[in-house]
């Protein structure tokens, strides 16, 4: 009957997955599959999964009992059997320990594990094994470690226990869905006052969008740091036999985020891990996004974990090593020919902030020098454009100041350029003009009129934007001199050619959150950085073409919606994008991956621009080297991602003298939405 009963709701899944949901599932976003199940369903499957530690005891014979439950995301219990419940829940389990007067962990659950290219043989943190479960209630349990804890460990000291697990609703089609939780106590009893809290996973999901590894059921930096410690309980290191890299999260985490930029692998040197399954993992291309390595910032200070300052405040060799792997302490080399015996002697000379940028301060040091506060910036603002009908020559008034607001005069810029470009319907044509010519008042007030007339056949509205820079020195005259481009923020302005209600150009991206991963975007030599002005020349009619060598034409697009999305699938594509830039200099995008979740749109996305609305006067794009050479706005961005040529043979199917069909299928509020057809 339980069988029957549950084959027959399944059915019922089936079809009802095909039709439209008139009212979302409360708790669920558009980004779940659970969002569009129907709420009978919904209230049979009760999707997600939620895992917490509720308490721990150790015996007197080192035997530790957890008391834990499953529940779904509105709290109500899970069979983790998957018979009283659907989908058998998989847990796994971990004991580490801070030992008295020490700052890092020490695992107890351990494996040895063999290299099979090396024969070395090494015990590294890894989950109990032969453990047993008790159920206690519903969606309540008690587990038994299958490990005893040693005599000697100090029942005083911090441990920490870490929980990860799955939940298999594939039958239903949600997938695998996954959770972990940390728990923290002293086995004599008493509060918890010695944690490691250095960086909290919300950091890490403002790029990895969520941090999922080992499969995905680690997604928490709290549980990381439980196995990625810097030795285990019974061995002074942590260490992968075939490499010989240590797996200790403060090494590890330091050199894949530094990838290309490590001395060692400069060198020649790969840096390499070889994983579950003797997967090798080679991080040596690895770039990260967010300004350099250097960019200490990105990751630490920036959240609550209770040791965000440790990286200012507590310096070790450990930490500053991993990424100056050139350095060798114990001698001093790369090391100002210093040995460093302690890490007591550190905050002598790297104390947290200087006076000057690039001294030997924490932050000097790694002043990333487009951010340095020593720069006096610039900042530009367009007050009014005038003569702006089609056949004339637009003027443009404008301000340059610095930002303490002492005036700028254009002819004392390195580079000052204005573009007029339209319609703002979808940009298609552009002017560029050298603008340093410019007349400006003793206050910073400029004006400048193009040579370049608006198109005779102008209609509608359109823009004018700016873009420039001062080419300054930071600590002119001394040995740490660094030249940088001091560049403003591009600013833009909209106007109508014929009297018309002025449209600005629609919003698709902003750049709030293409700095979450990349920190300061800003391209072409720091001066474009307003994804509003990229979009002027990054527009459906331009290709490469200037810039390709005749031997390797055809060219290829650089159209905004395309590029953009090909360059973050990157390693997924199943076709080269490679982009000839200034000096003929060939970009190889195929190399890049992408750390979050491409399905989420609404990493990028905003305003719901991802979905497929009515846009008037969108153009298509030129995209000579592929399948499709001129390809439909909506199938240009789509296939940008979906690049097979099945998908490509589908949109052209469904493209038609009239236009695009995508919206038939694809429209918000169609079963196959974009948001539906990428919810996981």
């Amino acid at each position: 009957m339980v069988t029957l009963g549950r084959l027959s709701i399944l059915s019922a899944l089936i079809v009802g997955s095909a039709l439209l949901i008139s009212s979302p599932n409360a708790g669920f976003t558009a980004r779940e599959k659970a969002y569009y199940m129907n709420e009978k369903d919904v209230s049979f499957v009760r999707p997600g999964l939620v895992m917490k530690v509720t308490g721990a005891t150790v015996a007197a014979d080192g035997t530790v009992r957890v008391n834990f439950k499953l529940t779904d995301p509105r709290g109500l219990p899970l069979d983790r059997e998957g018979i009283v419940t659907p989908g058998t829940v998989a847990t796994s389990w971990i004991i580490s320990t801070i030992p008295t007067g020490q700052t890092q962990y020490q695992a107890y659950t351990t494996r040895v594990q063999t290299s099979p290219r090396t024969g070395k043989v090494n015990t590294q943190a890894s989950s109990d094994t032969g453990g047993t479960y008790t159920k206690v209630a519903d969606g309540e349990y008690i587990y038994q470690f299958g490990l005893k804890l040693p005599a000697a460990a100090d029942r005083a000291a911090t441990h920490s226990i870490g929980m990860y697990g799955s939940r298999n609703l594939a039958e239903f089609d949600l997938g695998t869905q996954y959770d972990d939780d940390v728990y923290n106590f002293i086995p004599n009893g008493g509060t918890v006052t010695v944690v490691r809290d250095i960086i909290r996973t919300e950091t890490c999901n403002k790029c990895h969008d969520p941090l999922a590894i080992h499969g995905g059921s680690r997604r928490t930096m709290e549980l990381c740091n439980l196995c990625h410690t810097q030795r285990t309980f019974s061995t002074p290191d942590n260490l992968d036999p075939d490499t010989g890299n240590t797996i200790d999260m403060t090494t590890m985490i330091h050199k894949i985020h530094a990838g290309d930029e490590l001395p060692s692998v400069k060198a020649g040197t790969p840096y390499q891990i070889v994983g579950f399954g003797n997967s090798l993992h080679d991080y040596s291309e690895v770039v990260f996004p967010s300004l350099g390595a250097r960019n200490c910032e990105a990751c630490h200070g920036q959240d609550s974990a209770a040791q965000k300052n440790n990286w200012l405040m507590k310096p070790t060799r450990q930490a500053c090593g991993a990424c100056h792997d050139d350095v060798n302490f114990a001698t001093g080399k790369g090391h100002v020919d210093l040995p460093q015996l302690s890490d007591n002697q550190c905050t002598n000379c790297h104390i947290p902030e200087g006076e000057l940028d690039f001294d030997a301060s924490i932050k000097g040091a790694h002043r990333v020098a487009k951010l340095s506060p020593m720069l006096p910036g610039a900042v530009a603002t367009i007050s009014r454009v005038a003569n702006t009908a089609a056949g004339q020559k637009p003027t443009v008034t404008f301000t340059l100041k610095d930002k303490a607001g002492a005036p700028l005069m254009a002819s004392g810029m390195t580079t000052l350029r204005a573009y007029w470009a339209g319609p703002t319907t979808d940009y298609g044509r552009y002017q560029q003009e050298d603008a340093r010519t410019a007349t400006c008042d003793a206050q910073g007030t400029c004006t400048y009129t193009f040579t370049n007339a608006l198109p005779a056949d102008a209609r509608g509205s359109w823009s004018i934007y700016m873009e420039g820079y001062r080419e300054l020195t930071i600590l002119p005259g001394t040995a740490k001199a660094v030249t940088q481009r001091d560049a403003f923020v591009n600013p833009i302005r909209y106007f109508s050619t014929d009297s018309s209600p002025i449209v600005e150009r629609r919003v698709v991206v902003s750049m709030d959150k293409c700095n979450a991963c990349h920190g300061a975007l800003a391209l072409h030599g720091d001066q474009r950085n307003n994804t509003q002005g990229c979009v002027v020349c990054h527009n459906p009619n331009i290709t490469d073409a200037a810039r390709r060598p005749a031997g390797q034409m055809p060219a290829q697009t650089v159209d905004m919606k395309v590029m953009i999305h090909r360059i973050h699938t990157g390693l997924e594509l199943d076709h080269e994008y490679t982009v000839y830039g200034f000096g003929g200099i060939p970009y190889d995008f195929t190399k890049v991956g992408y750390p979050g979740d491409r399905r989420n749109c609404a990493a990028c996305h905003v305003n719901n621009s991802q979905q497929l609305t009515v846009k008037a006067g969108l153009l298509p794009t030129q995209d000579p080297r592929q399948a499709i050479p001129v390809i439909q706005p909506e199938a240009a961005a789509c296939t940008a991602c979906h690049s097979s040529i099945a998908a490509k043979s589908h949109a052209l199917a469904n493209t038609t003298s009239l236009g695009e069909s995508c919206q038939a299928c694809h429209g918000a509020t169609s079963e196959f939405s974009v948001d539906r057809a990428h919810a996981r």
